[in-house]
């Protein structure tokens, strides 16, 4: 959304900061994979913006994307949300069912998902007391911190130490 995530922050006494925004509320939603090559225990990160609700059609155009990019099976681990459980995803994925394993996350469990961290990192700590001009701006500043947290391997790391999944 476009209101800021309001953090405390550092400011010269009786100089309150004061964040200005407007009731906005236009919005983004991001579908992101953290990967693992098995053999070099290497991460990556990718991940689609999109100006609406992501539904099922959506999960199903991300996996294609994803698919060109790991070209080796995949464990897929979804949670419990209604474009996790679409008909159109579950057709694709009995049709892929010797690529693609699914491992199902226990309802109300984001922090058994690696890849909540990167919206909390992206929310909490790059964009925390940030306000933006308009989507468009939005957009930017997401992709950016995204993109930013696919080059630190060492963050992408924490994402599943803090789920307690060991990487080998």
């Amino acid at each position: 959304m476009l209101q800021p995530v309001v953090r405390r922050t550092w400011a010269p006494r009786g100089q309150t900061p004061i964040l200005r925004a407007w009731d906005r509320h236009d919005r983004l939603s991001v579908i992101s994979a953290i990967t693992l090559a098995a053999r070099r225990v290497r991460l990556g990160l990718y991940w689609q913006i999109h100006s609406e609700n992501i539904r099922g059609l959506q999960v199903v155009v991300f996996l294609r994307a994803l698919r060109r990019n790991v070209r080796s099976k995949l464990i897929l681990i979804l949670d419990g949300s209604k474009p996790h459980r679409s008909k159109v995803l579950q057709e694709y994925l009995e049709r892929h069912a010797g690529i693609i394993r699914v491992e199902w996350l226990p309802p109300y469990a984001p922090d058994l998902n690696p890849t909540e961290q990167v919206w909390n990192h992206t929310k909490y700590s790059d964009l925390a007391n940030f306000i933006p001009h308009d989507i468009a701006d939005l957009r930017t500043h997401v992709g950016d911190s995204i993109a930013a947290q696919r080059t630190q391997t060492g963050l992408l790391q924490s994402f599943f130490n803090l789920a307690q999944l060991s990487l080998r």
